[in-house]
Formats: C-alpha cells, structure tokens, sequence
C-alpha cells in the first residue's frame, strides 16, 4: 500500500506539469531545464548506484535491464513522432490528433514502468523506495509538459489532455499495485525498471540539457548526483 500512494503522488506530478503548459506559466516553464538537468543526474546516480547492483545480482537481471531499457526507447522513439522532454513548439508538425494519442501510447509503459520501479524499491528496503520515489516525481513534471504540449499541439481539447495525463498517472499506480502479486514483476521488477530509468535519464533528459547553452545544465545535472549523495546519507540504511 506504501507503494501505491507514493506512486500516485507522483502521477500527480504529471498534472502540475500539464497544469504549467495550460496555464502557460512562464516562469514555471522556465525552470523546467533547470529541473531536467537536476533530475537526470539525480536518476543516473539512483539507477546506477542504487538500482543495478541489486538487478545484476537477480539471475536474469542484467537481460531485464536491457529489455526495460529497449521497451521505453521502442514506445517513446518508434511509436511517439516528434518526442523530447519539454514544452512542444514546433505546431507546424502536429498534423493531426493522433500524434497526441500516438504521445500518450509511448509514454504508457514508461509510466506504467515507473510504478513498477516504486514497488520494486520498496519490496528491497524502504530507503531504497523513497530514493527511486523521488528519482521518479523529478522527472514527472516534464512529462507532464511534454504530453500536454503534444496533445495540445496536435489540437486536442483541454479535456483531452488533462485526460491523457491522468491516464499516465494511473499507468504508474497500476504498476506499483501489481507488481507484489506478479512474480515475474516481483522478480525482474527492479532491473527492468533500472533499464528504463538508464535510458530516460541518459537518453531523454541528459541530451535534452546538453542543448541548453550556459553551465546552468551541466551544474544541475551535477547538483543532481550530489543530491543522491546527500539523501541516502539523511535515509541511512545499507
């Protein structure tokens, strides 16, 4: 149950995100690169650090690792036209309202898959759940913005959106209540989970700060890693 109430507070997260693209927030926009930067080192040193090792031990893990890390790249690159994490501008190519729809099929299974590494973190240590937990609602505001630009973009209604970013919300709760009572997500949870935060925080968000000029990007990703450092510290635990 633990894992289930923080998996949906950080579905929630999508909707503040969403709720900055509708609201066309401005200064809450311009804080997204800062918060990308932050997230994908805060990510990368859980997923790393935190996450690989117990995955590796699992016989199998390592090939769940790469199979999580496959899945997201396949749904959000070969499925999703014109992906990227932040705010969509470029209206010119949002043809039609699938493009929206086809946005919110790729971002299913990553979110699902984010629940799915909650419960898993919390089925290995408490400590280890809070860690994944807030390495997940970081990176859940520029989802937010990146769906609810895309829906928005391709012309669907407000409705609409806010639609689709609760269907995301509740991917991630779903995979954090089934994941105790599936053995296979029981047992490979955790490394296809670490695969497909490897691949968000090194393949989404970090090209996303490499674009951004300044040393405003790369300091937040550092800031982020070194804000791993100091939260397993406070949590204590192995």
């Amino acid at each position: 149950m633990t894992a289930v109430v923080f998996a949906a507070l950080a579905g929630a997260a999508n909707l503040l995100g969403g709720a900055l693209v509708i609201a066309r927030a401005r200064r809450g926009l311009g804080a997204l690169d800062g918060m990308i930067a932050f997230g994908a080192g805060f990510m990368l040193a859980v997923a790393i650090l935190e996450m690989l090792p117990g995955a590796l031990a699992v016989s199998g893990g390592p090939t769940a690792v790469v199979i999580g890390y496959l899945v997201v790249h396949l749904t959000q690159h070969a499925m999703t036209p014109h992906f990227h994490f932040g705010e969509e501008t470029h209206f010119e190519a949002m043809v039609s309202r699938g493009v929206g729809l086809w946005a919110l099929i790729g971002l299913l299974p990553h979110s699902f898959f984010d629940g799915v590494a909650i419960a898993g973190g919390f089925m290995a240590a408490k400590e280890l759940g809070a860690l994944i937990f807030l390495a997940v609602a970081l990176h859940k505001v520029p989802t937010g913005v990146t769906l609810a630009s895309v829906m928005l973009a391709s012309g669907n209604a407000v409705r609409q959106t806010v639609a689709a970013l609760v269907a995301i919300g509740m991917a991630t709760v779903l995979g954090a209540a089934i994941t105790p009572a599936i053995g296979l997500l029981g047992e490979y949870g955790l490394a296809l989970a670490a695969g497909v935060t490897i691949y968000v925080a090194a393949s989404n968000l970090i090209p996303e700060t490499q674009n951004r000029p300044g040393l405003m990007a790369p300091g937040g990703v550092l800031l982020g890693a070194a804000a791993y450092y100091l939260i397993r510290a406070l949590l204590g635990g192995h």
